[in-house]
């Protein structure tokens, strides 16, 4: 499998405050005295919009999953413009500290490993016996999209990613929450459920106009184990030059559990 499409999979695993445009502030308070109704309509103290937006992104920011391992068992379909694969992903993390991945296509033949840290990616080719070295910048370079170490993190594990406080609008409906905001590099549409405020979709479009980048993510089939609700079907996808779609069904995961983080290189295999 081609390099780029694997890092292509391994990414999407599957997102200065304006007001909010409706704000309550007027209340009804209905009083009975003898038999006269009277109606009192007085307006609210003024709402401080930017302590509503705070509160709220510190509630999504709360309930992110928290963890120190994870590993799981990916069934992947990546469908791009001339090209329909499946594969399977292994994966292991150590929070903040390192990601390890090896894809196995049919017949259980292993295509590729990465290993992954905050300032490095190795990739090892075991169909054409080579190594790639590169800085993080790298995931960036191939998707053009500025992903960090954190950033892929928080994807991987189900978290909202390119969250901002710079929040323009919100609409709360049918036990969902709709929140459009704007940061850096793209304009996040994202529903979340108001409950617990775990995502439910991200729409992402980049606010440059000219590059016409968008993103679509969807989580679904939520799993709970102890603390942790984990979305274990995702589907993805993004256009701009060219459209692909990824589909990631979650077939084992465990958090916590003690893992071995080893990563040998051959050292026949040549370098790229």
């Amino acid at each position: 499998m081609k390099i780029t499409s694997f890092l292509f999979l391994l990414i999407l695993i599957a997102f200065s405050c304006k007001p909010v445009r409706k704000v309550q502030t007027i209340k009804q308070a209905f009083s009975v005295k003898d038999t006269i109704q009277t109606v009192v309509i007085k307006e609210t103290p003024k709402v401080d919009t930017q302590a509503l937006i705070n509160d709220m992104i510190d509630k999504v920011n709360r309930n992110k999953i928290d963890f120190n391992t994870f590993s799981a068992k990916i069934k992947v379909q990546y469908v791009g413009q001339e090209t329909d694969q499946n594969a399977t992903a292994y994966l292991k993390m150590r929070k903040d500290s390192i990601i390890l991945i090896q894809l196995v296509g049919p017949l259980g033949i292993v295509g590729l490993q990465a290993k992954i840290t905050k300032d490095s990616v190795i990739l090892v080719n075991k169909i054409d016996k080579y190594v790639q070295r590169r800085s993080i910048s790298y995931v960036t370079d191939v998707t053009d999209i500025p992903f960090d170490f954190t950033t892929l993190q928080d994807l991987i594990i189900g978290n909202p990613i390119f969250l901002s406080k710079n929040v323009v609008s919100y609409k709360s409906a049918n036990n969902q929450l709709l929140v459009l905001m704007i940061g850096s590099f793209f304009k996040n549409l994202i529903t979340l459920e108001t409950s617990d405020y775990k995502p439910l979709h991200s729409k992402l479009d980049d606010v440059d106009a000219q590059r016409n980048r968008t993103c679509d993510v969807t989580y679904s089939n939520y799993d709970t184990k102890g603390e942790y609700h984990f979305a274990t079907y995702r589907s993805i996808s993004v256009s701009e030059k060219f459209k692909l779609d990824v589909y990631l069904d979650f077939k084992q995961y465990s958090f916590n559990d003690p893992l071995n983080f080893s990563f040998i290189i051959p050292k026949n295999y040549r370098r790229k």
